[in-house]
C-alpha cells in the first residue's frame, strides 16, 4: 500500500459564475475520473460573484466531503482572475483548471496527469472539436490565434483553453507575475518549462448558457493582444506614413488638374471633405488605441489587488474564512 505521507496531491481549479445545473454532475464525474489515480484529490472551487444557489450547494456538500474547497470571491472578478485566485490557494503538487460547464470533460484528466508523471511541466488540452459552438464563434477563436501568432513572440498553441494541468513550480512562477488584465494561458506559455499536449474532442455544454458571449471573446482577445504586443502601435506609425502617402498622391493629383485644366463641380470641395474625414477619423482611432494603452498603465500603477475572498470554506470546515 502507498503511503499517505507520500502521496502526491492534485487540486482541480473550477471558476464558475451561476452554474448551478452543473456543479453536481463535476463533482460526480471528477469524483469518478479521479477514483482510479494514486494521486490524492482536491476539488476548488471559485464562486466569481454567483447570484444561484451554486455556492450554497458546494457550501453544504463540503462539510461532508473533505475534497471539496470553496473560495467565494467578493464580487464578480471575471474568468482570469477567478482562476488566478485559485491557483493562489491550491496548496497542492499539480494544478488542473477546468471549467464548470463541462465542455472540458473530467474523463481526460488522467491523460494529462500520465503526461506530467513523464515529466512535463505544463500539460495543455487541445481541442480536435467544438461541438455545440456556432460557426461565428470556431471562426472567431480560430483568427484570433492566428492574429495572436503573428503580432506576439508568445507560442500558445492553436485550438486550447484554460484546460491545462500546471506543476507546482509552474504555478509559483505564475503567482510572482501579477498583471491586472490576465491571459493566463498566454502567461503559462511565457514563463517557459516543458511543455506538451494531449488531444481531446470538446463536448457541448451541459446545461445552462454561455458566460463567455461573443462580446466578451472579443474583450479577452483585446486583453490578450495588448497584453503580450506592441503591434497596435507599430501599426499607428504605418497608418501615419500611408496617409503621408496619399497626401502626396492628392497634391500631385490637384497639381495635374490645375496644368490640364481638370474641374469638379465645386472646385476643391470633395478633397478637401475626404481629407478631413480620414485624417479625422484616423487620429481618433490612433488616439483611442494609444489611450488604451495609458489606461493600462495607469490601471497597473495603483497595484490594487487583483481580487478580494469573501469566505474560504475547506472540506469538512463549514465556517467561511475571509481573506484578502
Amino acid at each position: 500500500m502507498t503511503d499517505n505521507s507520500t502521496r502526491k496531491q492534485i487540486a482541480v481549479v473550477v471558476p464558475f459564475l451561476n452554474e448551478e445545473e452543473n456543479i453536481p454532475v463535476m463533482v460526480e464525474r471528477l469524483s469518478a475520473a479521479m477514483a482510479d489515480q494514486p494521486e490524492d484529490l482536491v476539488m476548488l472551487f471559485v464562486d466569481d460573484g454567483s447570484t444561484d444557489g451554486s455556492a450554497r450547494w458546494l457550501a453544504d456538500k463540503a462539510r461532508d466531503d473533505a475534497r471539496i474547497h470553496l473560495i467565494r470571491l467578493s464580487r464578480n472578478f471575471g474568468h482570469q482572475l477567478a482562476i488566478t485566485a485559485g491557483m493562489d490557494h491550491a496548496d497542492a503538487d499539480a494544478v488542473v483548471i477546468i471549467d464548470a460547464d463541462l465542455q472540458d470533460p473530467p474523463e481526460v484528466i488522467p491523460d494529462l496527469l500520465a503526461k506530467w508523471r513523464e515529466g512535463f511541466e505544463v500539460v495543455y488540452a487541445v481541442r480536435k472539436s467544438r461541438e455545440g459552438e456556432s460557426w461565428l464563434k470556431k471562426f472567431l477563436a480560430s483568427s484570433f490565434y492566428r492574429i495572436f501568432h503573428s503580432m506576439s513572440n508568445v507560442e500558445v498553441p492553436m485550438d486550447t483553453g484554460d484546460f491545462r494541468l500546471i506543476d507546482r513550480k509552474v504555478v509559483d512562477a505564475l503567482g510572482d507575475v501579477r498583471e491586472l488584465h490576465r491571459f493566463m494561458r498566454g502567461l503559462t506559455c511565457w514563463v517557459g518549462f516543458r511543455q506538451c499536449a494531449v488531444e481531446y474532442q470538446r463536448a457541448p455544454r451541459h446545461a445552462g448558457t454561455t458566460k463567455y458571449p461573443v462580446w466578451k471573446s472579443a474583450k479577452l482577445a483585446w486583453d490578450a493582444i495588448t497584453s503580450f504586443s506592441g503591434s497596435p502601435l507599430r501599426w499607428m506609425m504605418g497608418v501615419g506614413v500611408a496617409v503621408s502617402l496619399g497626401g502626396i498622391l492628392l497634391a500631385a493629383r490637384l497639381v495635374a488638374s490645375k496644368l490640364f485644366g481638370w474641374q469638379e463641380s465645386v472646385p476643391g470641395w470633395t478633397s478637401q471633405v475626404t481629407l478631413m474625414l480620414l485624417l479625422g477619423g484616423i487620429n481618433l482611432m490612433c488616439l483611442g488605441l494609444l489611450g488604451q494603452y495609458v489606461s493600462r498603465l495607469f490601471e497597473e500603477s495603483k497595484k490594487r489587488p487583483l481580487y478580494f475572498v469573501r469566505e474560504y470554506i475547506r472540506g469538512s470546515d463549514p465556517s467561511g474564512k475571509p481573506e484578502a
